[in-house]
């Protein structure tokens, strides 16, 4: 006979009896890696334009959680109007919300200049993550108002893995976890975002997208509460690798308490991936700065730096979409993309032909945001 689902573990939260003692050996090295990392990117000019491609591999990694299948490299072909045969509507359906996740957090940190996180906040973050893909029939934008639960798909709730808050007691808990969020009197700032990552997917407020939703919470946090200057943390390749202890780290803390287990796996994963983040951003800093030189020999024009500065932040695109963004002559911008080609640093997707215009790719930036990093235990 199977087990019964895991229900939420009402009137458990927040939690009172974290074992800090055990804890204390974890804070500070993930405080002082996430330092690390922020320092790196304190010292980037323009470090949004320089990481656009972690965010988007975030973007790939936390919707994988999910049960997509798209790769960063197909993402943004699709997004240069890639229009190859083989990309099935399934795995465009998976970029677009691939997209949606990296709109929105573009959208969430500009409203965040204004505002902090709240309910409200979610709300139209969720509403836009679901914007144009599956699950825009689920009431986007709003909690749920039926009971959820979480296992196979089709499965009932009695051979569920989790059965969320009820829609009862639902806007109760939400309330309760914003109290928490808002807290300044929290005794360490990553302890406070590891239990509220895990409450936020332990209510699964909404009837989808609380996976994607509850990660991208905590670049967010890290950046309004000012750990980092920009919220480009990466955390899901962290969860991506540890998906099965991921999973049954969150439904420990209902089936048996264990906050406490919850919050370490969290710190190490902060500690881990905080490392291999500042690895990547230090290998696409290189990169730059050697384009920079690079690309100038090569072109010999004025539209160096700006051109440099388009690679990084379309790192698949269009002869077309490089002379419109970039505001380069349309002959110049072809005769770049050729020069660049004949030298090994853009490769051709596909090139132009009739009315198809070429898709090109950086191909070694990609390369770099698409590392898998060694994220096991050391």
């Amino acid at each position: 006979m199977s087990a019964s689902p895991v229900r939420y573990h009402l009137d458990q939260f927040p939690p009172k009896d974290l074992d800090w003692k055990s804890l204390l050996p974890l804070i500070g090295p993930a405080h002082d890696a996430l330092g690390r990392y922020d320092g790196l990117l304190s010292a980037i000019p323009n470090a949004h334009v320089l990481l656009s491609p972690l965010t988007t591999q975030e973007a790939v990694l936390s919707s994988r959680i999910e049960g997509t299948q798209v790769t960063i490299g197909e993402v943004l072909e699709i997004e240069a109007g890639g229009q190859r045969l083989h990309f099935s509507q399934p795995k465009r359906d998976d970029a677009e919300e691939v997209l949606n996740y990296r709109k929105t957090v573009r959208a969430c940190t500009a409203e965040m200049k204004h505002r902090s996180i709240s309910q409200h906040l979610l709300r139209s973050a969720h509403s836009m993550l679901m914007q144009g893909v599956r699950g825009r029939d689920k009431t986007p934008g709003s909690y749920r108002t039926d009971q959820n639960w979480i296992g196979p798909s089709g499965c009932t709730i009695e051979a569920s893995h989790f059965v969320p808050i009820s829609p009862l007691q639902l806007q109760s808990g939400m309330d309760q976890w914003e109290r928490f969020l808002q807290s300044r009197e929290e005794p360490d700032l990553l302890v406070q975002l590891a239990v509220l990552h895990v409450e936020f997917e332990a209510l699964h407020p909404f009837k989808d997208g609380n996976g994607r939703l509850g990660r991208m919470l905590i670049p967010l946090f890290l950046f309004e509460r000012r750990m980092i200057g920009s919220p480009d943390f990466y955390m899901s390749g962290y969860l991506e690798a540890k998906r099965e202890e991921y999973i049954e780290r969150l439904s420990a803390v209902s089936r048996r308490g264990e906050w406490t287990a919850w919050c370490a796996f969290f710190l190490k994963g902060i500690t881990r991936q905080a490392a291999a983040n500042e690895r990547k951003a230090r290998e696409i800093l290189g990169l730059y700065d050697r384009m920079k030189t690079e690309v100038a020999d090569l072109i010999h024009s004025q539209h160096a730096i700006r051109t440099v500065d388009f690679l990084f932040r379309r790192p698949v695109f269009t002869a077309t979409a490089f002379a419109t963004d970039a505001q380069i002559p349309r002959a110049t911008a072809n005769r770049f993309v050729a020069v660049l080609r004949e030298h090994g640093i853009l490769i051709a997707q596909y090139p132009g032909s009739g009315q198809r215009a070429g898709v090109y790719q950086f191909h070694e930036l990609i390369a770099i945001a698409d590392q898998t990093d060694s994220l096991d235990e050391s």
